[in-house]
Formats: structure tokens, sequence, C-alpha cells
């Protein structure tokens, strides 16, 4: 890794990544970037990938662009070398196993939760659904907000802000929220919600700083560099829901 990328190490992606969630910006902001963008109807470009989802559904999209730094986010220290040399470390299993599983060129979604911008690789995104009435279940995490029923089956729905920012999570936070979709993940029955559908975006391996080694957020695949996002590592993520596991637990 050559000095000066901004991901060399562990800690300062850890610390970006609390950076990131932040309140929503100035709408008048979002309206002006939203304006060039709307034309693309970018939701449209998932073929047979987005489930349930008609014309007049991805029309009412609002995506916003992720080419730009997110406003009063502050670029992360840069690594220097020493700490690039020791922070070289051997990716995980489970890693290795998303980076292979990858095109060279690959699609991702680009969605938004309170502020945060994630992406998911279309090779494991399970579909798209109107987030609709959640029934609530008692003696389960904080971050599990229900059950929500669609065509017969059961969707557990995670409050993705709380799960993935639990120490930035309050009562301030919740009332930004507006969840309008729930992101499925692969084959599983869980889904995250979302407060806004961002944009598909074709990516290369180079433009993912993977991460190096294990640590804190194990369902953190990388940095999508120049979108200013994280990539999210969806078979990690499901594990981790399976066992109960927040953000910050390690896998069993």
């Amino acid at each position: 890794m050559s000095k000066g990328t901004p991901f060399a190490r562990e800690d300062v992606m850890e610390d970006y990544l609390n950076d990131l969630l932040r309140a929503p910006e100035d709408p008048a902001d979002v309206v002006a970037r939203t304006a060039k963008l709307l034309e693309q109807a970018a939701v449209t470009s998932i073929p047979d990938v987005v489930a349930d989802e008609e014309p007049a559904v991805a029309e009412s999209v609002e995506p916003e662009s992720v080419t730009e730094p997110a406003a009063n986010v502050q670029p992360p220290p840069v690594a220097d070398e020493a700490s690039d040399n020791t922070a070289a470390q051997a990716p995980t299993a489970s890693q290795l196993a998303l980076r292979d599983s990858l095109d060279e060129q690959f699609q991702a979604l680009f969605f938004e939760v309170a502020g945060l911008t994630l992406a998911v690789p279309l090779t494991t995104l399970g579909g798209i659904h109107r987030l609709e009435k959640i029934g609530p279940l008692f003696g389960k995490p904080k971050w599990f907000k229900g059950v929500m029923l669609h065509r017969d089956e059961k969707l557990n729905v995670v409050d993705t802000a709380q799960w993935v920012m639990p120490e930035k999570y309050d009562e301030k936070l919740a009332q930004t929220l507006n969840y309008q979709y729930l992101i499925m993940l692969g084959d599983s029955a869980w889904g995250l919600a979302s407060d806004k559908l961002v944009n598909t975006v074709t990516l290369t391996k180079t433009e993912v700083q993977w991460r190096a080694a294990q640590g804190k957020r194990p369902w953190l695949a990388g940095m999508v560099k120049e979108k200013m996002c994280a990539l999210v590592d969806v078979h990690q993520l499901i594990s981790m829901l399976n066992n109960g596991l927040g953000s910050n637990d390690q896998t069993p």
C-alpha cells in the first residue's frame, strides 16, 4: 500500500467510518444535486435483481450524487510510511471470499442511512422492498425493529442506524430517520432499513480500499475511496445478524 493512501491503517478507517455518520444534509443542497441526477433513474438499472419495484417506484426515487465527499466530513489523517508497513496483514477468509467472488468491474447499490452512505454489491443484493407495517417482537436486540410481512414471507427488519453506530444512536438521531426501503441481504430473511436509495455505480476492485485485517466491525469489507462510503460484506453481516451480534461484536 503506497504512502498517502487515506485508509492505510485500520484505526484510521474506523475513525473515518465513525465520522461519516452525521445529521442529514441541508435539503437545499440535496435538491440542487439531485436535480442533476434525476434523469438517470438509477434504480431502473437493476433488472432482475431489485424485487417488486414497479416503474412508478423507480421514478419516485431521488438519487443523490456520491462523487463528492459529504459535507462537514473532514478527510482522515494520512498514515505515515512506517504505519503502512506495520498495518500490512493478511486479509481474512471472508474478505478474500468477497473479493474473489467479484469481477474486476462490479456494480454496487448505494443507499443512505442517517446521512451515512453504504454500498452493497449487486451480486449479494436480495432485493429492495418498500418498507411497510412492521410488527415488533419482544426479547430481541434494540436494533431489531421487527418483522414485515411480504407475500406471506416474514422479513426481519434491522434498524440500520442503531446497528451500525450504536454509540452515536440517540433520540435526536432517531428523529432524523425516515426509513422507506428495505435492502434485502442475499437469500436471507434479513433486510436493512434505508432512508434513501442513492444510485447504482460500476466500481473496480482497485477503487475499494479493502481491509487488511479483521478488527472492529467485521461486516465492513472496505471503503470506496472516491465515493466516501463503506462497502458491506453481506455474507459476514448475515452471519452476525443470525447470531444476534451487534456492529462491533466479533463473529464466533
